[in-house]
């Protein structure tokens, strides 16, 4: 009788999202953690469960995606999970770091804070390489505005303004801890943190305030929308390419 406990191995992983629906596994459609789930099948030649810290919509990429299995194979180390799977991975989805942690880890309920970040090509045209990872604005935004808009969102709040009506979610109060607009390269950058958030959530409050800033409402405005909870006064959900989910701040 084998009596070594499985090893909980803690993942850190991208993928392009473009040609997902999504994160999480379903019976039609390609998923990232089906996937993974396959893969980890032909490591170990049986089915491996994967839990992420979170979903992503089909279409949204991630460069910083954690996730956790068990495993029994005590003949591989753990950092070497990393080969091992990308192996067996297609190119879209890539395993970046691999590390055994305590045996109650769990990438969703240990995961502190969630950080997305959304690209915008401004002004310009997208080269074809670009369009799958930057959404293009045929403006240049005031970010000044989008900052000052930004500031108001933080905080614990109601998000329900920027609930989708699919969401399930029995709360929608979720705390933000930061969010601000900023120039990298030639790329606008939105970056927002928060403990966790709604479906389509990061899509809708970018969209909302790039629509309002448009328009230039003042900020006392525009916290009362943020205030009233009403999502008909949300801006458009923006699409997925360029949003990613940048970085997840778990507890150790």
């Amino acid at each position: 009788m084998n009596l070594t406990p499985e090893r909980n191995i803690r993942l850190r992983i991208a993928y392009d999202g473009t040609d997902f629906s999504g994160w999480q596994r379903q019976e039609n459609g390609r998923t990232v953690q089906g996937t993974i789930e396959a893969a980890l099948e032909r490591l170990h030649r049986r089915q491996v469960n994967l839990t992420g810290s979170g979903r992503t919509d089909a279409g949204v990429h991630a460069a910083g995606q954690i996730a956790n299995f068990y495993t029994g194979i005590q003949s591989i180390q753990a950092e070497r999970f990393v080969p091992a799977l990308n192996g067996f991975l297609p190119p879209d989805v890539r395993v970046l770091e691999a590390a055994a942690v305590r045996q109650d880890f769990h990438s969703r309920f240990d995961a502190a804070m969630r950080t997305y970040r959304y690209h915008f090509i401004c002004g310009r045209s997208a080269l074809p390489h670009e369009s799958r990872y930057a959404l293009r604005l045929w403006r240049r935004p005031r970010i000044a505005v989008l900052n000052a808009y930004s500031r108001l969102l933080l905080g614990e709040r109601d998000c329900s303004v920027f609930a989708s009506p699919q969401d399930p979610s029995e709360s929608r109060n979720r705390y933000i801890f930061r969010a601000s607009f900023f120039i990298q390269g030639d790329t606008l950058v939105f970056e927002i943190s928060a403990n966790a958030f709604l479906r389509k959530m990061v899509r809708s409050i970018a969209g909302t305030l790039l629509y309002y800033e448009e328009r230039g409402i003042p900020e006392g405005e525009f916290k009362a929308i943020l205030d009233s909870g009403d999502r008909k006064l949300a801006g458009p959900t923006l699409g997925p390419a360029g949003l990613f989910l940048w970085k997840i701040d778990c507890r150790e």
